[in-house]
């Protein structure tokens, strides 16, 4: 096991105290400071915030890390889901529930094992009070017909406005079932929180569809955040070029795999092209890829000039990429680039409008802030 340390300068930043292990980053708002939180980290796919300024943070081999506001570590949370963790299934993402100050519940997605293979589960659970472990874990939605190996697992989660819970789904690997409405694979799913299906979802024609499905035709979006109108939005990977992102309305199709930018990996076209009636264009795509991962919508507290935009983590070319409005389109704006940004899997605002992410290679939470802030 890796041995997980705090970088104590780094969150001495509420005393005043500037980091003295932070490198600067040059972006459009001038340089800004860099600075690591955690190290040693195993695969790290996702971090979140507590209200009393904890910081979760899960591994996908399937440990859950919680580091106390006051502690000089981070320590496992125990009674964490059993995962299957192979390729790239594991212990995914993790969300603190809006109202945790009262229900001290957080969400977690992962690749739960099963008897024909595995698939993406939806589970809530309590944190202890005492932060050392989870109580009353219990699983909210249960991708159907399990399938092999460990690809596309898709897995952000996203909590609505109105409380529903978004969660998106990889194809798994079977491009055709991304447009098989009975199953899953290939979509985005919102659920009430009890797992139940919000009577608003989008009824769909064929009998064997399943009410949870919001979206389809997906392949695999492991970014998703709400916009600040409160519209979901996600980023996805293409196969060879064709990387996403996409505004997400109820009941459209996005295409997979019958139009795409890119091509397969053999070189081959992908279905029919780029357009077909009745199939939904991305807002932005990438070609070649970058591989886009987690995603984060700023609210523009500390940097009022990036409101609203759009920032993706590269796990290829090493970057975070800035997205916004230019000439009536969406446009990739801005690539926020250092040493520490190598293989980006999440990026999240902090309930202070610091900019946080993680880089795989670095095995590192880092976090951005203005320069001596």
């Amino acid at each position: 096991m890796r041995h997980i340390t705090l970088v104590l300068a780094a969150l001495t930043l509420a005393a005043g105290l500037a980091p003295a292990t932070a490198q600067t980053m040059r972006t459009s708002q001038g340089d800004l400071s860099v600075s690591p939180v955690l190290t040693g980290l195993e695969q790290p796919w996702a971090v979140g915030f507590l209200p009393d300024g904890g910081i979760l943070v899960t591994l996908r081999e399937g440990r859950l890390l919680l580091l106390p506001p006051d502690a000089t570590e981070a320590r496992d949370v125990a009674d964490v889901p059993r995962v299957f963790a192979q390729g790239q299934g594991g212990l995914l993402d993790v969300v603190v529930a809006r109202d945790f100050a009262q229900s001290r519940e957080i969400f977690l997605s992962y690749a739960k094992p099963m008897q024909a293979g595995a698939g993406t589960a939806l589970a809530v659970a309590r944190l202890s009070e005492d932060g050392t472990r989870l109580e009353s874990v219990r699983d909210i939605w249960v991708q159907p017909r399990p399938t092999g190996g460990g690809r596309h697992f898709g897995s952000r989660i996203v909590e609505a406005l109105d409380g529903t819970l978004f969660v998106t789904i990889g194809d798994r690997g079977q491009d055709e079932e991304a447009q098989n409405l009975s199953n899953a694979k290939g979509t985005v799913v919102r659920v009430n929180r009890d797992g139940s299906v919000p009577a608003d979802n989008p009824r769909w024609e064929a009998s064997d569809a399943l009410p949870e499905i919001y979206s389809f035709g997906h392949r695999n979006a492991q970014g998703a955040a709400l916009d600040l109108e409160g519209n979901l939005w996600v980023s996805e990977h293409g196969a060879r070029g064709g990387d996403e992102v996409n505004r997400v309305r109820a009941g459209a199709n996005y295409g997979w795999p019958v139009i795409a930018y890119g091509r397969h990996y053999s070189g081959r076209q992908i279905g029919v092209g780029t357009e077909k009636e009745g199939m939904e264009q991305p807002d932005y795509y990438w070609d070649p890829s970058m591989a886009p991962s987690g995603t984060m919508i700023y609210s523009g507290r500390l940097w009022p000039e990036w409101a609203g935009h759009i920032f993706v983590g590269a796990l290829q070319h090493d970057y975070i990429a800035r997205l916004g409005p230019q000439g009536g389109r969406l446009a990739e704006l801005e690539q926020l680039q250092s040493k520490e940004t190598a293989r980006v899997r999440d990026v999240r605002e902090a309930p202070d409008g610091t900019i946080w992410f993680l880089s795989v290679n670095e095995g590192t939470l880092f976090r951005i802030a203005p320069e001596g802030g």
